[in-house]
């Protein structure tokens, strides 16, 4: 038997952890649309959408980094995993519950706090219960199975909405959407039990997580680890929201829209399960750069107006594979870049700089947008991408 796969064989609570990521994450993705439907139902415009969907990211801007230092100080981090599930089962009950706006906009904050808790313990667990040689393999894994949740996800929520519309039953059937959400969440608390139960392997132990943030933030590595991830997880969202823009344009209908972003999601998904076997062959660095650098390329490609459906499927399904492997060799990056018994620290800052970046840069590209149409925000995300490249390359260059 190889090592890897007897490593494997002995990481029981690694498939404990992928199960709950799997109900949470599906959730998640469940909810996301179901939240933007419910406030249409109440009567929301665009604009207090826009807010409803701020509200998701307020709380996890608050509290991340305190999460990150709770979980470097305890021995397990299990608890902490149960409480996001628990939250994540809960936020969808209060949504299905809400008949005016502002609990709807409270169901969203809860259920980001949920997700910010749960993925704050998750991948402490990752960097905590995996040998140095397993992490890049592990935080895969985890990302993998994120990813497929993000796959499920919206297709479930247009399973369960049908044809609903707000003058027929919109806001019965995200009523009960959102107790199926809940549900999805529920089945996650029993691996809960099992994460708790399996033996874990020997590894550092949480410890004291006094090494304040600004050295955290000096840290080689970690601050072109943070830009990088937040490049990346930006460019996922910013495509999203505006591909379908960019196909109302050239006449692609909604239905190939939806087959062109699971191309993507898929991509991403085979990626982050070879991430192992890549950089085993390819220095990190390499990688990251080549994830940043090809993502670029790929958006431009969408992004061209001669680009057509069969262009735009090749160039998704080679930008999905590369921006899928960036997230989690960025996780290694930063746990590798600090002290042990500060990773759960690290891993909360992480976080926190997707979040800042998932406000920041979408304003930014609105802004482009705005003058330079749909296609404009893929260029300027594009930018974004080239930056980070360049700052993984100058990082590597210094600390040779």
């Amino acid at each position: 038997m190889s090592p890897a796969r007897a490593a494997l064989r002995g990481s029981g609570w690694l498939w404990w952890l992928l199960a709950t990521v799997a109900a949470t994450q599906t959730t998640l993705n469940l909810c996301r649309p179901l939240i933007s439907y419910r406030s249409v139902a109440l009567g929301a415009d665009a604009f207090a959408v826009g807010l409803i969907t701020a509200a998701f990211a307020l709380l996890p801007l608050v509290v991340a980094v305190p999460l990150g230092r709770l979980s470097d100080r305890l021995r397990r981090t299990a608890w902490i995993v149960a409480a996001g599930i628990t939250l994540m089962a809960l936020a969808p009950l209060l949504l299905a519950a809400s008949q005016r706006l502002a609990t709807v906009a409270a169901g969203s904050a809860v259920l980001g706090l949920g997700h910010l808790t749960f993925m704050v313990a998750a991948q402490r667990m990752i960097a905590q219960r995996s040998g140095e040689d397993a992490l890049d393999r592990n935080f895969g894994l985890l990302t993998a199975t994120a990813a497929l949740g993000q796959l499920v996800g919206p297709l479930l929520s247009s399973l369960l909405l049908g044809d609903a519309s707000s003058d027929g039953g919109l806001e019965a059937a995200t009523r009960q959407a959102l107790l199926v959400a809940g549900a999805t969440a529920a089945l996650g608390l029993p691996a809960v039990a099992g994460l708790w139960s399996a033996k874990r392997p020997t590894t550092a132990d949480g410890g004291s997580a006094a090494l304040p943030l600004a050295d955290l933030l000096r840290r080689p590595g970690v601050p072109t680890g943070l830009f990088t991830s937040l490049a990346l997880l930006s460019a996922v969202d910013l495509l999203t929201a505006y591909l379908p823009l960019i196909a109302e344009e050239r006449g692609i209908s909604p239905a190939v829209v939806g087959a062109l972003l699971a191309t993507r999601a898929g991509a991403s998904i085979a990626s982050r399960l070879l991430v192992d076997l890549l950089v085993r062959r390819w220095p990190r660095h390499l990688l990251i750069m080549g994830s940043t650098l090809g993502s670029a390329a790929a958006l431009g490609a969408v992004a061209v107006p001669a680009s057509g459906t069969a262009a735009m499927a090749v160039a998704l399904a080679l930008g999905g594979f590369l921006l899928g492997l960036g997230q989690p060799l960025t996780m290694t990056m930063v746990v590798r870049a600090v002290p042990p018994e500060t990773r759960g620290t690290a891993l909360s800052l992480r976080l926190w700089g997707n979040r800042v970046g998932q406000v920041a840069i979408p304003a930014a590209a609105a802004l482009v947008a705005g003058s330079a149409g749909a296609a404009g925000a893929l260029w300027f995300v594009g930018a974004v991408l080239l930056a980070a490249t360049k700052a993984v390359h100058s990082s590597a260059a210094r600390h040779r």
